[in-house]
């Protein structure tokens, strides 16, 4: 390289999707964060899930009933890091899944996982990279989506609800974890407005930051643990991450927010009733089963 040249500094999403595929391959290569994760949620975990999140059963369950979705229905799983919530849904409601991150690695392992979910019926299940604020999906793509722990790490909240509000078709279901501080105001009704959905359901989740609490000082107890499993970096990180959020959980609000697209709300070309199957993308010429259905 010419030394008179400055080489440009990553672009901040390239920057946060280095942080991520650092985490997701050195979990991969120990079991030591998955059973942290055990511990802190008991009999609660869903060990086929494997999440780094706060999914545990009784928000599958939830998710599951606020989706109200039909079989092969399609289901967009946003920020899906390694697929496991969103396979399992699709999965149990027999539904056609896509999913992306901003995480190459977590996208490869998620299309490494759909096996052990479908079996040989592996086209029922895409993933991609993407982010949250540009998708890259078409209006009115997909008939409910799923976004758990992720929209809080967005560089744009406001504006990737407004993306994942255009991606739902009519009557679709928008379904996302929130979390706030002690006393603060939720954004949720006025993100709901400028992306034309409608606050159907606000949950309350009481157990989630108990059991992040849990977590967290496992994450401390056991710091040469993860120091040697993980490596120095990932290890600081996640310690890092554990005493700054440990002082802000008493008193904050865990809930799952449902969002509904009015079903009277104008049909986008391209809408979910003629959505192409996983792994197709807008532009690609049909098949001859498309054509008929058309």
């Amino acid at each position: 390289m010419n030394p008179t040249t400055t080489a440009a500094p990553p672009a901040p999403g390239k920057q946060r999707s280095a942080q991520y595929d650092a985490f997701h391959a050195a979990r991969a290569r120990t079991a030591l964060v998955a059973r942290m994760y055990t511990a802190a949620m008991g009999e609660d975990y869903p060990a086929e899930v494997a999440a780094s999140s706060s999914c545990d059963w009784p928000l599958l369950g939830l998710m599951t009933a606020r989706l109200c979705m039909c079989p092969g229905q399609l289901l967009v799983d946003a920020g899906c890091g390694t697929g496991g919530i969103g396979m399992w849904l699709a999965r149990a409601l027999a539904l056609r899944l896509e999913g992306f991150d901003l995480s190459p690695i977590a996208v490869a392992q998620a299309a490494a996982r759909r096996p052990h979910f479908f079996g040989d019926g592996i086209d029922r299940a895409a993933f991609r990279v993407a982010e949250l604020e540009a998708t890259g999906l078409p209006d009115g793509h997909a008939h409910g989506i799923v976004c758990v722990d992720a929209l809080g790490r967005a560089a744009d909240r406001d504006a990737a609800v407004r993306e994942l509000g255009r991606v739902l078709a009519p009557g679709g279901r928008l379904v996302l974890t929130r979390s706030l501080r002690r006393g603060a105001t939720p954004a949720w009704q006025e993100q709901a407005r400028a992306a034309g959905l409608t606050v159907e359901h606000v949950d309350e989740r009481p157990a989630e930051p108990e059991m992040w609490n849990r977590l967290y000082r496992l994450w401390i107890d056991h710091a040469d643990e993860l120091r040697r499993e993980l490596g120095e970096i990932q290890a600081q990180n996640m310690l890092r991450e554990a005493h700054q959020v440990l002082p802000t959980l008493p008193g904050r609000r865990a809930v799952l927010v449902t969002l509904r697209r009015p079903a009277d709300a104008p049909a986008a070309p391209g809408a979910a009733d003629r959505m192409t199957g996983p792994g197709r993308h807008p532009g690609d010429r049909p098949t001859p089963n498309e054509r008929t259905a058309q």
